[in-house]
């Protein structure tokens, strides 16, 4: 198969992570455990990604509202909308396929570990069980592996839901429907690629609320004004000026007429 020959190099080091973290090598953790460890090294190694994705998703939610207006400008000509979209990412240097980055850093991972994990044998005496419940070499749909399926569904829709937070309201649905769509054929899975995939999505729940913090919140509007409302500044009006005194009633300019006594008349 071509696609296994090309990732036979990194399905090695797959592997040798695996042996060196599981029951017999230097760790010596379980073969479940083994799988979450995996997980964490690759979300590790993922992290300048996932900055990208965070100040992607910063910036995309910076320039929405412009964003908006040009799809309400050209919303019936979608090939102007597109180039105007695009151009607008140009000059804003706006990399919209950057919060996809992570997930898509991460295919290889999992067609490798698939590999993995389709030619795993434990040694003789292995207990390749997880506390008892699953064990990583068998499908998913077997033993306890339907529970690890819901959790899987669970944190796949969650996941989704932080990692379209700046997509359209319709393609946010979409992609929070498809996991549910894909559980017929995730079942068929080795119950150690579902626990890989479960703590990566759970992974990206944690990424998705600490992004949540860092992002810059909308300031509240102001109050409304109402007759009753003291201006700002206590008896300051709008601008916080000093409010003026009523001028005084203006004095008469004009000086009051004076009145002649009528001398008496001599007798």
């Amino acid at each position: 198969m071509i696609v296994a020959g090309i990732l036979t190099p990194l399905e090695d080091a797959l592997r040798a992570i695996l042996d060196w973290l599981g029951p017999h090598g230097a760790i010596g953790l379980p073969w479940g455990w083994s799988i979450v460890a995996l997980t964490v090294l690759v979300r590790i190694v993922l992290v300048p990604l996932t900055v990208k994705q965070i100040h992607s998703m910063q910036n995309l939610q910076a320039h929405a509202p412009q964003m908006k207006e040009i799809q309400r400008k050209f919303k019936g000509d979608r090939a102007k909308q597109n180039e105007e979209l695009m151009k607008f990412y140009r000059d804003n240097n706006i990399n919209p396929a950057a919060s996809c980055l992570p997930m898509l850093a991460q295919l290889p991972v999992f067609f490798a570990l698939y590999f993995v994990l389709r030619h795993f044998h434990g040694q003789e005496g292995d207990n390749l069980s997880w506390l008892g419940l699953i064990d990583i070499t068998d499908k998913a749909s077997t033993g306890w592996g339907p529970l690890l399926i819901a959790i899987y569904a669970a944190s796949q829709v969650a996941s989704s839901y932080f990692m379209s937070a700046t997509v359209e309201r319709s393609q946010r649905i979409l992609f929070m429907v498809l996991p549910i769509a894909f559980i017929p054929f995730i079942v068929q899975f080795k119950a150690g690629l579902v626990l890989y995939w479960v703590t990566t999505n759970l992974w990206t729940v944690g990424q998705g609320l600490i992004t949540r913090q860092l992002m810059p919140k909308k300031g509240a509007p102001p109050p409304k004004r109402s007759s009753r409302t003291p201006p700002r500044g206590g008896d300051g009006d709008g601008d916080g000026a000093a409010r003026k005194q009523p001028d005084p009633k203006p004095k008469p300019t004009t000086a009051p007429r004076r009145v002649k006594k009528k001398k008496k008349a001599r007798r």
